[in-house]
Order: structure tokens, then sequence, then C-alpha cells
């Protein structure tokens, strides 16, 4: 074999599965049609799961300085529509978590008592991170951890088999053991391995840009809902998004032009602009399909590779990195041996239903944007939800991906969520004892026994003894590598408590090293 895995996409949920595998020690080659980063405007944001993993793995300090310099960029946008007046104290932030339907959610109305919302630790202050910087980080640390990225080569065909994948490329052929898709909605690796891709038709055409513009003043800052339709304008000087409900585009290959952003921002808002210059622009519909297994033999899809749908919520990057995560360790443990291929079964099982979520979520979103009467009156009951503590809290933790939870065994309440950050008595987190992507078993009340079963499966689960005086509570948890939790227990259980570890351990890494097996 050239490679364990070939991955064929080099954007961010691609680069983010290549760091996974390298963690697990499979070697990676990342083949990327395109020399550079698309410059095209994307996605300007992520939500908390996003920034938990990168976080889990040592990147918190690199988010929050991109962070910074949005929050500068957003500052000049206020300051030229204000007259020199930035209207928010520099880190104040922006008063806002997130929109539905283009909604705004207001940051001093939810309850971060919610699960999911108020257990992320300092991920939870990451969300102003743009497409483009996520990639960039990650493609520097796909260097340092030694993944192949081949920029500028692209997937031209391939013959897998059970034994291996040949990759034909445009640059010749590889053999690996594995190719997984990353290479977006109109993926070649789905095409040409017969994936179902079941959905609903698109019934919007969106415009997103960044333009130089006259007549500005008399655009409203945020999301506005109009009789033709909804448009945004900011946080960023310059940007702007149009939503029509006038069907797909004739043509989604055509180029933007300065002519047609001027028409559909003027037909939309009602406001009399001119736009002088084009920075970057791109458009987009409600196309909603899911894929609907990832995995068929040795070739599997992440990200929009496997499912697809409209950009509302920035959930499309969070969806993409979430499998990535997921997928990540397991395979990297089932090409070493440290666990059986049948682990792979439990990627489709598990974030399959995250991503038929998403698109129903999305889906929503348009229907509450539609400007027929019904669907107004229907945006206003929303609108009338989001100005209530327990609505926002609702939208929020939905729209943040908070409420993922896989059907794990274990009856425990952390059982199959994001385990929480931790803040341990040395003064670490638990996010800082997860770069390394391996297992870790977290050992509250320092318990001998719980220490011995995790002993066979050292270089597979690590083990820390701490204490964690904001949940005295807990005794012991079992964290995958995506930051899961596997298996948890309170202070008092015993006996069964050991049983569930142990059953855990083996579920998820294998049997435990030293163990003979029958034959």
């Amino acid at each position: 074999m050239d490679y364990d895995v070939v991955v064929a996409g080099g954007g961010p949920v691609g680069l983010m599965l290549a760091c996974e595998l390298r963690l697990g020690g499979a070697r990676v080659a990342v083949l990327e049609r395109l020399t550079e980063v698309n410059p095209t405007i994307k996605g300007g944001a992520i939500t908390t799961p996003s920034a938990e993993a990168l976080y889990r793995r040592g990147m918190l300090p690199a988010l929050a300085e991109v962070q910074r310099q949005a929050m500068d960029r957003f500052q000049a946008f206020m300051r030229e529509r204000n007259g020199g007046d930035g209207g928010v104290a520099a880190g104040q932030g922006l008063g806002i978590v997130g929109h539905f339907a283009g909604i705004m959610l207001r940051a001093a109305l939810v309850d971060h008592t919610e699960p999911g919302l108020g257990d992320a630790g300092p991920a939870a202050e990451i969300a102003f991170v743009a497409q483009q910087d996520i990639e960039r980080l990650l493609g520097g640390r796909a260097d340092e951890l030694g993944v192949d990225v081949r920029r500028g080569v692209e997937l031209t065909g391939f013959d897998a088999d059970d034994e291996a994948v040949t990759v034909r490329t445009s640059d010749g052929a590889i053999r690996a053991g594995w190719l997984v898709g990353c290479d977006g909605g109109r993926s070649t690796v789905r095409k040409l391995a017969g994936f179902e891709f079941p959905g609903t038709e698109p019934e919007i055409t969106c415009h997103q840009a960044v333009v130089e513009m006259t007549g500005a003043e008399d655009l409203k800052v945020g999301w506005t809902a109009t009789d033709t339709g909804v448009y945004a304008h900011g946080p960023m000087p310059g940007r702007i998004v149009t939503v029509e409900f006038d069907g797909p585009p004739a043509d989604r290959d055509a180029p933007v032009t300065t002519e047609d952003l001027q028409a559909r921002l003027r037909r939309v808002s009602g406001v009399d602009i001119t736009i002088t210059e084009v920075q970057t622009a791109t458009r987009f519909t409600d196309h909603a399909r899911q894929v609907t297994e990832y995995r068929k033999g040795r070739v599997l899809l992440a990200g929009d590779a496997a499912h697809v749908h409209s950009a509302f919520g920035s959930q499309g990057l969070s969806l993409g990195i979430g499998d990535a995560m997921n997928l990540g360790w397991k395979l990297a443990a089932v090409i070493a041996g440290r666990a059986p291929e049948g682990l792979l079964d439990t990627y489709t099982a598990e974030r399959h239903p995250v991503g038929a979520w998403v698109l129903d979520w999305t889906r929503s979103q348009v229907a509450a944007m539609r400007p027929d009467p019904q669907s107004r009156a229907l945006r206003e009951i929303v609108s009338d939800l989001a100005e209530t503590v327990t609505g926002t809290t609702y939208l929020t933790a939905r729209l943040n991906g908070g409420g993922v939870r896989y059907d794990l065994p274990g009856e425990h309440p952390l059982t199959g969520r994001s385990t929480p950050d931790l803040e341990l008595t040395d003064g670490s987190r638990l996010a800082d004892h997860l770069h390394g992507g391996r297992a870790l078993l977290l050992d509250l009340t320092d318990d001998p026994e719980l220490r011995a079963l995790a002993a066979g499966y050292a270089g597979r689960v690590d083990t820390l003894t701490a204490s964690c005086p904001s949940r005295p509570e807990l005794a012991a948890v079992l964290v995958r590598p995506d930051g899961f939790t596997a298996w948890a227990a309170d202070a008092g259980e015993k006996a069964p408590t050991l049983g569930g570890l142990a059953e855990a351990l083996e579920e998820w890494f294998g049997v435990p090293a030293g163990t003979v097996t029958p034959g």
C-alpha cells in the first residue's frame, strides 16, 4: 500500500479527518484539486461542537486570535455605519448567539444551564471564525503531523475490492487501504461509488458576497425580511446576502455578475444601492439530500459529500467536522488492528441521525423565510418565541448542536453526549488531556480497581487520576477520542460500575492486552 487512507478533498472536513487519522497512526494522503485555499466567501462562523473539537486538539489560542481579528472587522463595520462610533465595546462581543431563519437570538436570553450550552469551557467563547481560516489552521496542523497534502491533484476514478482501493488521479495512481470522500456536495467519490442520495429539491436562490457599494446607509444591519424575500447586511464591511423564492438558478456554474447582485439586492431590500466592485461572491440553494449509508465497503463519505443543505445557521461546517471526529479515530483503530472492522458500522449509526436532523432544521428555516402570508404568520410566532428565555435557549441549543446524543449503552446522563470540559484541581481542564487523540479514563475518586481495568489498554486509553470539585457526584468518566462519553459513573456505585466499564472498554477499544482468544 502507498497509504492507509486516501482522503479526496482538502477542505476543513478532509483536513480534520486526515489529522485525526494521523494521530491514530495511519498513513494519509489528501488530494485537493485547488492549489490554494478558495477565497470565495463561505461560512463566517462555527458552532460550539466544532470549537470544542479544535480546542480538544490544542488549537484554542489560534482560534481565539482569528476571532479577535474578525471582531476588529466588525468594529470597523459598525464605525462605518455609525460615523466613527464602533457601537460595541472591544471584547464585549455582538450580543447575538446566532439566528434562526434570520431571526436574531440574543445572548442575554440564553439559559446556560441547558445541557450542551454551559459545559464547553473556553470553546463556548469561540464562534466568529470563517471557514477559510479553519482550513488554513488545519492545513498547518496537517503539515505538522506529516499528512501528505497534494494540492493541484484531482481524483478522477477508483477501483475498490475487498483488500484495497486503487485511486486514479490527475497525477497518477495510488494504492490505499481505504478511500474517504470529503469532496463536497457534488462529490465525485459519492457518484462513482453509487451511494443513494435522496432528498428534496431546491426552491430558493441565495447570493452571498462582499462588495463595495454606495447607498448602503439605507440598508438595515443584520437580517431583514421583506415582501420579496430576505436580505442580510454585515457583520463585516460590504457583506451582503439575498434570499429569493424564485426557484433554483438556471445555471449554478454561471459567474455571479455585479449587475445580477445589484438587481437582486435592490429587489429584495427596496433600497436603490449601487455596487461598484465585487470582491467575492457565490450563490447557493436549499437543495437538501443525504446518503442512506456513509460506507460502502472500503469507501466512506464525510461532510458535504454525505449531506447537502442550505447554509442557514452555520451548521454545515460543524456537521462535517463532527463526521471527521467520529470517523477518524475509528478508522485509524481498525487500520492498526486495535479494533475490529465492525467498529466502522457505528459511524453511520451515530452520524446519519445527526445529519438528518440538520437537514430538517435547515428546511424549517426556509419555511420561516417564505414571503407568503402563511409563512410570515409562522415567522411572527417564532420571532415572539425568540424573545423569551425558553424559546431562545431551545433555538440556540439546537442550532449549536448541543442536543447531540449518540445511542450508547448505559443509563448515566453523560453517556453518549459530548463530555463537559471539567475543570480539575491541578488547574487543567479535560480538553488539555485530549490533545493526543486517544481515549481517556478520568478517575475522580482515586480508585485502583478502575485503573487496573484500564491497564490492559495502555497506548489506547490514557488514565488520569484527579478531582473535580464542581462535579462532586462524578466518580469516573470514559471519554472516547472524539470527546464523547462512552461510560460514566457517579460516586457510590461499585460492582455494576466496574462491569459497565469493562464492557465499554472492550466495545470501543477491543480486548485488553494479553487476552487470549479462542482459535
